[in-house]
């Protein structure tokens, strides 16, 4: 690579040598408002039980706020365009969907393998020069300071939204201590599309650009830890680990190309259309195995259970109704409590069986909510 170049674009194009689809630059302090809508966010209790944006939001509003020497902000994205419709197994009820980006290699390990790639690239070209890497798990606001960086906008959904690569990019930075040039702002607009919008199952948009994470059957799946809600469980369907229907739907994805997707995120087969019995009878050890080396694994099995029997609940299926009743005993109660609620939906004479010989001696009162037929009680904060 030739050295009389600008080191921001020798940078870019080693980022597109590792595998980045995307690389933009911006100032530490290109995206000030992010702090302001951050606090009003989490000031309506939208972030649900997502207690870690609470506990550093300093540090998130603002790169200065984690890292006060960061001088630079290179904004990074993955492609993981899938080459199936996200939206096809909707109407298969003994199938579960899992998200796109879940069904390779674990997103965290791969992306930030390659940050490091970068990052040691650039402290070699500009000695002297301090950098820190991070994707999703650490208090940075990656989506504002993409837009910031020219990697597109953030759409009505409050995904960041490409003109090359739609919705489908995972998320990456570095900071570092170097003053480099700033791409800005490359613009783009949702206009008057509301596709995201209508297609989310369970209106979890207040209002275009706005997100209520306790609707979001991403966040019901995933980071809630305890009963999912009565209210969302038909529409959740057969979603078992996250959602991408307001993704799938946007007209932007048409421009994505699945070839341009890192290999490490392709689709493990026996992730794209899971049957929900086989799920169902994965005690610890073989969710472990089955789920290894995926993102998935991360919520552990009680919650996957959980899901499953929400999705099996919502199939009409009878032939699942052995395996909902034999998570009745479950030791977890989450796992419990949502398989009487599929049980009831599957076959209502034997979960009538089941209610006489079991609900006088649970001693949890959310399992014991759910044999009443009434929404669990929230446990304190």
């Amino acid at each position: 690579m030739r050295q009389d170049k600008p080191i921001e674009e020798r940078l870019k194009a080693k980022a597109a040598e590792i595998g980045f689809a995307a690389c933009g630059i911006a100032d530490a302090d290109a995206a000030p408002q992010t702090a302001a809508r951050l606090q009003a966010w989490l000031a309506e209790g939208a972030h649900g039980d997502m207690l870690w944006m609470e506990e550093r939001a300093e540090q998130r509003g603002s790169p200065k706020g984690l890292w006060p020497e960061v001088r630079s902000v290179i904004a990074l994205g993955m492609s993981y365009a899938p080459a199936a419709d996200p939206l096809a197994l909707a109407e298969e009820g003994e199938v579960g969907r899992i998200s796109v980006y879940a069904q390779g290699a674990d997103y965290h390990d791969v992306v930030k393998r390659r940050l490091k790639e970068l990052a040691r690239w650039l402290v070699a070209e500009a000695p002297g020069a301090d950098v820190k890497v991070f994707v999703d798990t650490a208090p940075v606001m990656e989506k504002p300071l993409s837009e910031a960086a020219g990697l597109g906008w953030q759409g009505k959904h409050t995904n960041l939204v490409s003109r090359a690569h739609g919705s489908w990019l995972f998320l990456g930075a570095i900071y570092t201590t170097l003053e480099l040039a700033s791409d800005g702002p490359s613009g783009g607009s949702c206009g008057s599309c509301d596709a995201c919008q209508t297609a989310c199952p369970t209106d979890a948009f207040p209002a275009p650009y706005r997100i209520d994470a306790r609707r979001c059957v991403s966040y019901l799946t995933i980071e809630n830890k305890g009963p999912i809600p009565h209210a969302f469980r038909e529409a959740i369907g057969n979603r078992i680990y996250g959602c991408d229907d307001c993704l799938a739907v946007c007209p932007w994805n048409k421009f994505a190309v699945a070839a341009q997707a890192n290999l490490a995120f392709h689709p493990r087969a026996e992730l794209t259309v899971p049957y929900l019995a086989d799920l169902l009878a994965l005690d610890d050890a073989s969710f472990r195995t089955v789920f290894a080396g995926s993102p998935i694994k991360r919520i552990g099995r009680d919650r996957m259970m959980r899901n499953c029997l929400i999705a099996a609940g919502n199939s009409g299926s009878a032939r699942l109704a052995p395996a909902a009743t034999a998570l009745l005993d479950d030791p977890a109660p989450v796992v419990r409590g949502a398989a009487i609620w599929a049980l009831a939906r599957l076959d209502p004479f034997r979960w009538q069986e089941a209610r006489v010989a079991r609900a006088r001696s649970e001693a949890d009162p959310q399992v014991r909510a759910e044999w009443d037929g009434l929404d669990s009680p929230a446990p304190p904060r």
